[in-house]
């Protein structure tokens, strides 16, 4: 626990980004209790700390994950649905801790609701790797790719660079109450069309990848599909993605 004798470790902060958490849907459902005590528990923990510091502002890792069972596209901040995994259940209860802790204490926030970040140095192994590179590591090694569902289903893939930007932009941007926002690109991509447009790139690399796709049962606690509205972090975070 961050105790407030460790004020020292924190003088002359001004801001504090939370981006830790167990991740992965699959994770949450094979171990609820510690994604639980992770996201919830630790979140707490650090909000808490910030707020009787009196640092000036916190930033944290939501999710898209957060739109659960609503079928509204493109998702917009205010309408959420019900959660369809533990994983979602903590960040719907991380913004529910935020938006509380503006109401009793006046202490503002600010949440970045990622969709599907891709980028280097994303970890291609085990088994809640996500899927580009996970995918980029088996065409290398001309190992089969497994597509959970048809392959219709849908992302908004935001790559890591718009991640870094929007941050540093909530960061130097103060804003008022408990506030949330989409981080993604603002465009649908099947994971067929990612998969085959991987395939056809990766020959430039000198992989000749031939291999059919093989296509398994659709994941429990996944959303068929997904497409951010990202109008309010551009217009309150001047947020440009590519």
């Amino acid at each position: 626990d961050l105790k407030m004798h460790d004020d020292e470790i924190f003088k002359g902060i001004d801001c504090i980004i939370h981006l830790a958490a167990l991740g992965s849907v699959p994770r949450s459902i094979n171990n609820p209790t510690n994604t639980n005590q992770s996201n919830i528990s630790g979140f707490l923990n650090i909000l808490d700390f910030a707020r009787r510091s009196k640092i000036k502002q916190f930033i944290y890792a939501s999710s898209s994950s957060v739109y659960g069972d609503d079928k509204n596209l493109p998702k917009v901040e205010g309408i959420i649905g019900k959660p369809l995994s533990p994983y979602a259940l903590t960040k719907q209860v991380n913004e529910m801790y935020a938006k509380v802790f503006n109401d009793v204490y006046g202490y503002s926030t600010t949440g970045l609701r990622f969709f599907n970040v891709f980028g280097p140095r994303q970890n291609p192994d085990g088994d809640y790797a996500a899927v580009i590179p996970r995918w980029l590591k088996a065409m290398k090694n001309n190992d089969y790719i497994y597509i959970h569902g048809d392959g219709k289903t849908t992302r908004d893939f935001c790559y890591i660079e718009n991640v870094i930007e929007i941050i540093l932009s909530a960061v130097s941007v103060t804003l008022n109450g408990s506030n949330v926002f989409n981080v993604a690109v603002g465009e649908q991509t099947s994971l067929e069309e990612i998969a085959n447009f991987m395939k056809k790139e990766i020959l430039s690399y000198g992989t000749d990848y031939k291999k059919d796709f093989q296509y398994v049962d659709f994941r429990k606690g996944d959303v068929k599909d997904s497409l951010a509205d990202i109008s309010q972090a551009q217009h309150l975070l001047g947020y440009n993605p590519k």
